[in-house]
Parts: C-alpha cells; structure tokens; sequence
C-alpha cells in the first residue's frame, strides 16, 4: 500500500503556460492516460513558484515563452527551491541557445508542443524514472555538446565560487534571489508598490527593500535600469500588467 501510494506521489505534474486552451488541452491529456495527475496550472512565473510550494509537484511541465519571468528562468528557480523536482521544457521549436540554456537550467528533456500524445505520456515516464532525455537532444549537436562540455568544466573547476545567492548557473555578478526577481517582474509590468505587494502577499516596505536590495546588486540608479539590465539578460520580458 505505501509503495502504491508512493508511486502516486511520484507523478503529481504541474502545468506551466500562459494560453488557457493549451493548459486545458493538457491537462485533459495527460490526465486521461492514467499514469500522471496534473494538481496545479499556472500561467505566469509568480503561479508557478506559488502553486510548486503549495502542491509539491514530482515534476513541472513549463513552457519556454511565458509572460514576465521567463520559462527557463522558472525552471532554475523550482529547480533551486524543489531539487528533487523534474522540469521538462515545452516549445514551439527546439534552437541551440534554448536548449543550451535549458540545460543549464536543470531540466531533464525539452519538447516540442507537436509531440505525439503517447511520445509525451512516454517522455514523462523516462524523466520521472530520473531519465536525462535532454542529454539525447545535445548529443545530436556536437557543436552544442562541446559547448555544454566547456560549461560542466568550468563549474566543476572553480569550486571555491560562492553563488548560493543566485538563481542563475555561473553567474556571481548578478545575485538575485527568487523574491527580488519576482518583484523585478512586477515592477516591469508596470505594477505600484502595493500592487506588487498584493501580488506576492508581502508588504509595502519588503517590497521597497527588495528594491533597494536589487539596485545595490545590480549597481544601477532606478527602476527602469534595473528592468533593462534584467530584459537584456533575459531573466524576465516585458509584457501585459499582471493585474488590471
């Protein structure tokens, strides 16, 4: 009984995209083939890393292009705050920099949106049995797979650089953590101070000093420099307000 119990938890999937039809059409999928059970959908950044700490996924099914925080960001942040997790990145098509960073990101297959239902409900099963499909995809690209290489190396060789604070692989300069990211977010839809506090459930004043915070990391002087530093790393997109 524990044991079937146990397997059941082992394949709770969490829905990561911004198009309500697809989301549905998914979950209807997914679903129907018995083996996995969809417990959360988002359809932004701040849904996912709520509904992730709410339901405790087994494994995230994230698209690659969402609104705000972007998919692959999203990936390094469950992937930071739910290591067990498995993340599988979902795309209208697959390019060498997408999958590269996805890799970087810790996910464990990147698919395409035109994939075989049974090929999906497959994937799925080979990642939750703790198989590296993504590994496949790189290894067909020996340009990208050199380059994947040079990456591993240099992580594995500079052990003594102290990135805990960072969401991002290799990257020190810029520390953020998940909340500062997320607030960076708002603020890039165009959100208030107390918009942004009632969208993460924080207050006013713990926005203004994760504002602080993130200025001081970034060494910039406003708002509107610290979001063009985040676009232009492609850590978040500007796009509609999240609320009204």
């Amino acid at each position: 009984m524990e044991r079937r119990r146990q397997s059941t938890l082992e394949k709770r999937v969490l829905i990561v995209d911004d198009h309500p039809l697809f989301r549905q059409g998914l979950r209807r999928l997914i679903n129907e083939g018995g083996a996995f059970t969809v417990v959360a959908e988002a359809a932004n950044g701040h849904e996912a890393i709520r509904e992730a700490d709410i339901h405790r996924p087994s494994l995230a099914l994230i698209d690659v292009q969402l609104p705000g925080i972007t998919g692959l960001n999203v990936a390094r942040i469950l992937k930071k705050q739910h290591p067990s997790m498995q993340v599988v990145i979902l795309s209208m098509h697959i390019d060498d920099e997408r999958l590269f960073e996805a890799v970087r990101a810790g996910a464990s297959a990147f698919l395409t949106k035109d994939i075989e239902a049974n090929d999906l409900t497959e994937s799925l099963e080979r990642v939750i049995r703790g198989e590296q499909i993504i590994n496949t995809a790189v290894l067909s690209r020996p340009e990208l797979a050199w380059r994947v290489l040079a990456e591993f190396r240099q992580l594995t060789g500079d052990s003594e650089e102290d990135d805990s604070e960072s969401i991002l692989p290799n990257a020190p300069r810029l520390p953020l953590s998940v909340r500062e990211i997320e607030v960076l977010d708002c603020v890039a839809q165009g959100l208030s101070n107390k918009e942004i506090a009632d969208e993460l459930f924080i207050t006013e004043q713990t926005v203004k000093n994760h504002m602080t915070s993130v200025l001081r990391k970034l060494d910039v002087n406003d708002r509107v420099q610290a979001v063009l530093c985040a676009v232009r790393n492609g850590w978040i997109s500007i796009g509609p307000p999240l609320v009204a």
